[in-house]
């Protein structure tokens, strides 16, 4: 049985703005398919730019201390967190090739304090979850800790964006029931 991947109306591709197909169309001939998450969010164009705006902002930054396969990581503890399914299966399939790790979303989305993962990346965790649970309590001994680790004031924005950002993101997909597309199931479960 075929889930629909939204409660709410997708639009045909035909009838959408020329940005917002052109922008669809890209990622399709990239991977291969068209997450679900532009067809679902396309059904208010405005939201749609202003989502992918930032998105792109916080997750292709190409300064600072954080690597893509950090960003995702962050994507899926917090997700896991906020039982997101569609964020914990798509960032997990990035994760996994990124980190070229077959192990690793798995483990991050479960429990990151028993996943294989680094000191440094485990204060990450730690922090993002702190802000995605309980961000009212995050004070000077956390930015310490993760100074320690080697993040600066920078980075600790890009955790804490990252982190709300997908809060947001989380909840959206959750009550609009966003279903995650069968083919990021797969991505990168075998070691190349």
């Amino acid at each position: 049985m075929t889930m629909p991947i939204s409660r709410f109306p997708v639009p045909e591709l035909s009838v959408l703005p020329d940005d917002i197909r052109e922008k669809i169309l890209a990622v399709q001939e990239k991977a291969g398919f068209v997450p679900n998450v532009f067809l679902a969010l396309a059904h208010r164009p405005d939201e749609f730019r202003a989502f992918f705006a930032y998105h792109d902002a916080l997750m292709l930054k190409k300064t600072g201390n954080l690597g893509k396969a950090d960003r995702e990581m962050i994507v899926t503890a917090t997700s896991a967190k906020n039982n997101c399914l569609y964020c914990v299966v798509a960032h997990g399939a990035i994760l996994r090739i990124y980190s070229k790790n077959t192990l690793i979303a798995d483990q991050v989305a479960v429990n990151h304090l028993k996943a294989d993962i680094t000191p440094r990346e485990k204060a990450m965790l730690d922090f993002a979850i702190k802000v995605c649970l309980d961000s009212q309590t995050v004070g000077d001994s956390d930015y310490e800790v993760l100074r320690q680790h080697g993040f600066d004031d920078e980075d600790i924005w890009d955790i804490a964006a990252i982190t709300a950002f997908f809060g947001l993101s989380n909840r959206m997909a959750n009550v609009i029931s966003m279903r995650p597309n069968e083919e990021f199931f797969l991505m990168g479960r075998s070691p190349r």
